[in-house]
């Protein structure tokens, strides 16, 4: 099965992307002196090698300049008039030795038909053409609007573009012109937190790329098997079905206890282990296209068939998933949602012994915070061109000093557009557990011996899944067996099951 991408104009889509920033400006009022020039500077991302060698690492678009022009080149800038919304773009000069090595350098005027910008210069023009933009009325002021703010999500600040290496020291020292570092960052990151239709129309594309990939692991796992086969099944799927290059992040794979390490997969712990039976399977994955993400954790038993103990987690965690998927829509606390998820959760650990209530309720329980000895992270984050996206903490919004709150990757009320995960998760951590054995207000609502003898190297369950916001509930675009008779009937149909079957 080849599975085509959709039939979109990627110049029109991109063309929105940017009028979506310049709706977010005018909201801000930012542009509301109009005796002013307001032109924005963009510097694309670079090319990188692997430390002192030649080895170039296959270029990836810096998010939020992909957002806006759609190019995955490196070494590119861009200007546009705020006022005219005139766009240009500006590419390197590459020579014989580069079309020598790497192919055909396009044409000035093939890269703006590609793109739908109006104007393609090289990068030595920029200085010629940012004068022209900028002290074009020889008695008005202008603000060079430039990128800086801080990451919501990562806490990584973005690096504002140099502006005297860009435009030269005499025009970046002009009298004139003020460098403006206030009012782009927050309006781009706004603008990106709605996604249009077009954007939308990829995401859902993506997601069921990434949707049938999963199956196709779920069908093809065999006890015995080495977790980085399941991560080699998924990306071998994902581009050879669907022609995604990248990985929207690190695969995590993890079975038997390691299920249990939040973002295992990585170089230090690389998906090594052998399936064992017994095992769970946690396996979070996710494909990207474009530059646009999809995000997708499925867990399911290594031998296929769900025991008792998987049962009972595995269904507390559905639970949570469905409530939450039930409950949003627009206008929406996101916090309320994850509260929501961590009752369901702690609820079913109560059904299944592991938590006691010992004369509490259920709400007395969650406010003590043993729910997030189980569930630790936040229940899901804005997705997009990143798959943790940005957006999630606005101005006037903090992080909230609570264990399982802290760790929310978004803190808003939802709006109709936002594209966010859904995945609450149970885990048996025992960096969590075995202190809070001797912690003398969580410990008499542990079942001790019952953890330490069945659970503790359990791993842990995760779905999740990406949800479009609508005014009146949500669109999941994730398309996998979560009922646990469907993927047991998925992992019994073995080899001969299709998964774009179970696509509707």
């Amino acid at each position: 099965m080849v599975f085509p991408a959709p039939d979109i104009d990627y110049g029109a889509l991109h063309a929105e992307c940017r009028g979506r920033l310049f709706a977010e400006l005018n909201a801000a009022d930012a542009l509301k002196n109009k005796d002013v020039v307001h032109v924005a500077l963009f510097q694309g991302g670079a090319a990188s090698f692997r430390h002192d060698t030649d080895h170039e690492h296959l270029f990836r678009q810096e998010s939020h300049f992909h957002y806006l022009f759609g190019i995955n080149e490196p070494g590119l800038f861009a200007l546009i008039d705020l006022r005219t919304r005139e766009t240009h773009v500006f590419v390197p000069r590459l020579g014989l030795d580069y079309e020598v090595w790497c192919g055909r350098v396009p044409s000035n005027s093939e890269y703006a038909a590609k793109y739908a910008v109006e104007y393609v210069h090289y990068v030595d023009e920029l200085p010629a053409v940012a004068s022209r933009l900028l002290l074009a009325n020889g008695t008005e002021k202008a603000q060079l609007h430039i990128l800086s703010g801080v990451n919501s999500d990562s806490k990584r600040a973005i690096v504002p573009v140099d502006v005297v290496a860009a435009l030269g020291d005499t025009l970046a020292t002009n009298a004139r012109i003020a460098v403006n570092t206030a009012v782009l960052y927050d309006a781009l990151v706004e603008a990106r937190a709605i996604k249009t239709e077009l954007e939308l129309a990829l995401l859902r594309h993506v997601n069921t790329l990434s949707s049938l990939a999963h199956i196709d692991v779920m069908k093809r796992t065999r006890i015995g098997m080495i977790e980085y086969q399941l991560e080699s099944l998924f990306l071998a799927y994902t581009s050879f079905e669907g022609g995604s290059r990248y990985a929207a992040y690190t695969c995590i794979c993890g079975t038997g206890s390691n299920a249990a390490v939040l973002h295992y997969g990585h170089a230090a712990a690389p998906n090594s282990k052998q399936l064992s039976a017994g095992d769970m399977c946690l396996l979070d994955m996710g494909a990207e296209l474009h530059c646009y993400t999809s995000d997708i954790t499925v867990s399911f038993p290594a031998d296929g068939v769900f025991s008792t103990r998987q049962r009972a987690v595995y269904g507390g965690v559905l639970a949570a998933l469905t409530a939450v998927r039930g409950a949003i829509r627009a206008g929406v606390e996101w916090v309320d949602m994850h509260l929501l998820a961590e009752r369901a959760i702690v609820q079913a650990l109560i059904d299944a012994g592991i938590v006691l209530l010992a004369g509490a309720t259920l709400e007395r329980v969650v406010d003590l915070e043993v729910g997030a000895l189980f569930f630790p992270h936040g229940l899901g984050h804005l997705m997009g061109k990143d798959v943790h996206d940005c957006g999630g903490y606005p101005h006037g919004r903090a992080r909230l000093d609570r264990k399982g709150l802290s760790s929310l990757r978004m803190n808003r009320t939802l709006k109709k557009g936002m594209v966010l995960t859904n995945e609450p998760g149970c885990y048996f951590i025992p960096a969590l557990l075995l202190p809070a054995f001797d912690n003398p207000v969580l410990a008499p609502h542990l079942n001790k011996d019952l953890i330490v003898n069945e659970y503790l190297n359990f791993g842990g369950v995760r779905l999740e899944e990406d949800l479009i916001v609508t005014e009146t509930g949500c669109e999941n675009m994730t398309k996998v067996p979560r009922e646990i008779d469907e993927i047991e009937r998925v992992m019994a149909s073995g080899r001969s099951y299709q998964p774009e079957s179970e696509i509707q």
